[in-house]
């Protein structure tokens, strides 16, 4: 199975940016048990991450010609992009939408997702563990 893995805005600062909320963990770290958790279960994944809307559209939609799935933390675009949500829409690929924290438990505007909608599924406030859980759902649900 190909996955495109997208990581949205700040989630490059992940181990200094508020580790109140998101922790200690970098990008870095995120990516490199990714890695592993796929090949351990025989996947590919493209890992992607993009301070710019329109870098995230483009990347979707270009996974469209080789990806089988998509997991995304969309961060702060969650709740403001519609071309995201259009951009995945449109691929037709099954997708995860992912959160370290609990956007539920936060903000008010934090609780709206333009994504969640037309994801097979949204996994949030598990931190790291979160994208672990969207790798094997993705796995699981696309075979059966």
């Amino acid at each position: 199975m190909k996955v495109l893995v997208v990581h949205g805005p700040n989630l490059n600062m992940l181990g200094t940016r508020e580790p109140a909320i998101y922790g200690r963990t970098t990008l870095a770290d995120i990516n490199a048990m990714l890695t592993e958790e796929a090949r351990q279960r025989d996947m590919e994944l493209r890992l992607f991450q993009s301070n710019g809307e329109g870098e995230i559209v483009t990347a979707i939609q270009d996974s469209a010609e080789w990806a089988e799935a998509i997991i995304i933390n969309p961060g702060a675009y969650t709740h403001t992009s519609v071309a995201i949500r259009d951009a995945i829409a449109a691929t037709g690929l099954p997708t995860v939408e992912v959160h370290l924290s609990n956007i539920y438990a936060r903000e008010e505007f934090r609780h709206h997702s333009y994504i969640a909608p037309i994801a097979v599924g949204q996994i949030a406030g598990f931190g790291r563990e979160s994208y672990r859980l969207a790798l094997i759902a993705l796995q699981r649900s696309v075979k059966s």
